[in-house]
C-alpha cells in the first residue's frame, strides 16, 4: 500500500521538532507495510492533484507573513480535500492559518483559509510549557506549548481536549485545539505524535479508509512512546 503525505512550507513552519510528526507517520506506516511518501509543497509550488494526509507546522509570525497569501491561494483545493475526509494535522502558526485570521501584533490580518471555524489575535501575554488534555476521541494527551495568540473556537466547534494543566487556545476556555472532519488543529509541539501515537494511527487509518472502508490497522507495540509520555506528563 502507498500514501502520499503534502507537507506544507517545512522550510518556514517547523518550530520545536514539529517536523517530527511526519516521521512518526513515515515510521509508523513503515512498520506496517506501507509505503508513506512525502511531498514537500512550499510558496509557488502546486499542490499534488492526489493525496492522502497534509501537515503544516508553526512558525514565527514573520513565517506566517511569508506564507500567508500563498496558503490562501491554495486555500480552495486545500477545503475541498478535507471536505472529502483527507486527514489533516496543522500545529500553532498551521493552525491559526486554517481558522478565519491572524491578527498580528502589530495589528496585520492574515487571512486564513477557513477550514476551522477559530479565529486568533496576537496578544502580550506568552502561553508556555507543558499541556496536558483530556480528549473525548483520543483520551489523555500531552504536548509543548508557546505561543502568544490566543484562538477562540465557535461554540459549535469540537476541540481536541479540555486542559487539565497549561493554558491551550487561550488563558480562559481551558479547551485546546479543535477538530473538524479529519482535521485536527493544534497549539502542541514537542514533537506532538511520538507521545501521542494513538492520534498518528487516527490519521493513518482515516488516510487508508478514504480507498478501503473496512481496513483496520495492525496494532503496535507502543511501550516506548507510552513511557516517554509518562515523563513528560510529570514535568511542570
Amino acid at each position: 500500500m502507498k500514501l502520499t503525505l503534502v507537507h506544507l512550507y517545512p522550510e518556514l513552519m517547523n518550530l520545536y521538532g514539529d517536523r517530527g510528526n511526519v516521521l512518526c507517520l513515515v515510521q509508523r506506516a513503515k512498520w506496517r507495510g506501507i509505503d508513506l511518501e512525502v511531498k514537500y509543497v512550499s510558496i509557488k509550488d502546486e499542490l499534488p492533484k492526489k493525496y492522502d494526509l497534509l501537515f503544516m507546522g508553526g512558525g514565527q509570525d514573520r513565517g506566517q507573513e511569508l506564507v500567508a497569501d500563498d496558503l490562501f491561494r491554495k486555500g480552495h483545493d486545500i477545503k475541498t480535500a478535507i471536505e472529502s475526509d483527507v486527514p489533516a494535522l496543522v500545529i500553532c502558526g498551521g493552525y491559526q492559518l486554517f481558522g478565519h485570521y491572524f491578527m498580528t501584533s502589530e495589528g496585520k490580518r492574515l487571512q486564513g483559509i477557513g477550514v476551522f471555524n477559530a479565529s486568533t489575535s496576537a496578544t502580550q501575554t506568552r502561553l508556555i510549557g507543558n499541556v496536558l488534555l483530556k480528549s473525548d476521541m483520543f483520551g489523555e494527551l500531552i504536548g509543548f506549548e508557546n505561543h502568544s495568540g490566543q484562538t477562540a473556537i465557535s461554540a459549535s466547534s469540537d476541540p481536541l481536549g479540555r486542559v487539565v494543566r497549561g493554558h491551550g487556545n487561550n488563558e480562559s476556555s481551558k479547551m485546546e485545539g479543535i477538530v473538524y472532519k479529519n482535521a485536527i488543529g493544534t497549539y502542541l509541539h514537542g514533537s506532538f505524535l511520538p507521545k501521542n501515537p494513538v492520534v498518528a494511527d487516527f490519521l493513518l487509518a482515516a488516510a487508508i479508509r478514504r480507498h478501503r472502508p473496512d481496513y483496520s490497522l495492525k496494532p503496535l507495540d507502543d511501550t516506548l512512546s507510552k513511557l516517554a509520555t509518562e515523563q513528560a506528563r510529570k514535568r511542570p
